[in-house]
């Protein structure tokens, strides 16, 4: 018998989860623990690193006793998650700035200023048309100058993570490949920090973190995180990859032109390429680094999508003691009953903005309802909207990559669960869409990068493919193309000539 396991750590936005596999891809153990959060004002979202460690602390734990006769047969923990975001400690790993992720916008405005400066080099180098981590690091800079003169490394969340569980030497910080573009600070072909926008920035590069390699050993459980987990000290952590990326490892998502749809809070289209063509005609996606050396996505993602309908779900159509699951499957009936365009009504579902390209202005619209529209018009509104900016993603990565278009997109993540949507998704696109057999994408993609760094799979591609299957396939309907492509075109020429009426909503 094959006694190795192996644990993966998502660190989510809402919460935190842990999933411990078996080498035959056999999630034999699984938990999740919330993550606390503060939103004193509109704007404003923020979570402490100790808060945030403990949480995973206790996941992990969760899981781990959920398997006590073989903790001690836990190999190594790797890590995936949030991709967005930056964090700020000092020497003795501190939390001095808490962990900013897109839903604390009050950097926008340096977003807005840095993006007028430099938006040819984020989108020719780092390969994104949405840098956080530098548009975060001015603001705070700026607003905050005591505090940000206490930071000795900016990090990501897993990188810091990894550094409060290992006890690692600060200035032995990593920050994995994949989350460089999204920093528009990186060399995203190089994968390595820009000499060029860092000193355009006046950002000192001795402020990041080393880049690693996703199956890259980067510390070991410390004595004091083994006692408190319930696992045995010296495990090897694992970089991991960000989770749209350790996504794609995970759906096997790893031969050119595969293309994979995460209907998700963050939702997030990826298609692996083969080499590194930004959009500099839309800035329609960006270019992220893979798990593997060489591999590049073109990815796009909507900003708070899934947010956005469990928003509408919990205030507009749940009833009673209604489960959110229950009111998402009572809609979809509704939903499928009516035509495309939603009789006559359209929304603009960015209540976030946009991040590609990016707008920071664009808030949520509907408009042309009337008496006749009920709730179920509404949120088949937004399932539209999301429906037109996914297609026109595709249709741009094929535009500027003839080369890699496929007629398929795997899809995965809650929204996945919607026959409704995901038709929907196939008719707006004129693409098949396959639903995998696998909802826990992330955890099993970080696990094989897990097994992969300790030397446990020979072939980790092999492995991936050999552990996920299509479950259901949806094809397109011919007949609603044209319809829906004069839709997606009236969707996008709205969504741009509405954002500056949205920012002078006060």
């Amino acid at each position: 018998m094959v006694r190795e396991l192996l644990m993966a750590v998502d660190l989510g936005t809402s919460f935190v989860k842990s999933g411990v596999y078996d080498l035959n891809g056999e999630c034999i153990a699984v938990a999740s623990e919330a993550v606390r959060d503060e939103r004193p004002a509109p704007g404003i979202f923020i979570q402490h690193g100790e808060e945030l460690v403990d949480s995973v602390i206790r996941c992990i734990r969760k899981a781990a006793d959920q398997i006590p006769d073989r903790m001690k047969d836990v190999e190594a923990i790797a890590f995936t998650g949030q991709m967005a975001g930056f964090m700020g400690v000092d020497k003795n790993w501190n939390d001095v700035t808490g962990w900013s992720c897109s839903l604390d916008t009050r950097f926008t405005p340096y977003a807005e200023k840095q993006m007028k400066q430099l938006s040819d080099e984020f989108l020719s180098i780092s390969g994104t048309n949405s840098p956080l981590f530098s548009t975060k690091y001015e603001w705070f800079k700026n607003d905050y100058p005591r505090e940000a003169d206490r930071i000795a490394k900016y990090l990501m969340i897993s990188g810091y993570v990894i550094g409060k569980l290992g006890e690692v030497p600060i200035d032995e910080a990593v920050m994995d490949g994949s989350f460089l573009a999204w920093t528009g600070l990186a060399d995203v072909k190089n994968r390595s920090w820009s000499e060029v926008i860092c000193e355009k920035l006046k950002i000192p590069e001795r402020f990041l973190p080393r880049i690693s390699q996703s199956n890259e050993i980067v510390g070991h459980l410390s004595k004091k995180a083994a006692e408190t987990t319930g696992l045995r000290s010296g495990i090897a952590l694992i970089s991991g990859a960000g989770d749209k990326i350790a996504g794609c490892v995970g759906a096997n998502v790893l031969k050119k032109g595969d293309m994979i749809f995460e209907a998700a809070s963050y939702a997030g289209l990826s298609c692996l390429v083969d080499d590194f063509r930004p959009d500099y005609e839309q800035r329609y996606f960006d270019i992220l680094d893979g798990a593997f050396p060489d591999d590049l996505y073109a990815h796009y993602y909507i900003p708070g999508s899934g947010i956005t309908l469990n928003w509408f779900m919990d205030h507009f159509a749940r009833k009673g003691e209604e489960s959110l699951g229950e009111a998402f499957a009572r809609m979809d009936a509704k939903v499928d009953q009516i035509p495309p365009g939603s009789e006559g009504l359209m929304a603009i579902g960015m209540m976030g903005g946009t991040a590609m390209p990016f707008d920071g202005a664009l808030k949520g619209v509907w408009m042309g309802f009337n008496w006749v529209h009920r709730e179920e018009h509404f949120y088949r509104a937004l399932q539209e909207s999301f429906s037109y900016a996914v297609s026109t993603a595709i249709d741009r990565i094929n535009a500027k990559y003839p080369d890699c278009g496929q007629d398929t997109v795997k899809i995965i993540g809650g929204g996945a669960r919607s026959r409704v949507w995901t038709q929907m998704l196939a008719d707006v696109s004129q693409k098949t869409f396959e639903r995998l057999d696998r909802e826990d994408i992330a955890l099993w993609g970080a696990c094989l990068l897990a097994a992969d760094g300790i030397g446990l799979f020979g072939d980790v591609r092999k492995a991936a493919e050999e552990h996920v299957h299509v479950k259901e396939v949806y094809r397109p309907n011919k007949e609603l193309a044209g319809r829906y492509a004069e839709l997606k075109e009236q969707y996008n020429r709205y969504a741009k000539e509405l954002s500056p009426y949205c920012k002078a909503l006060k």
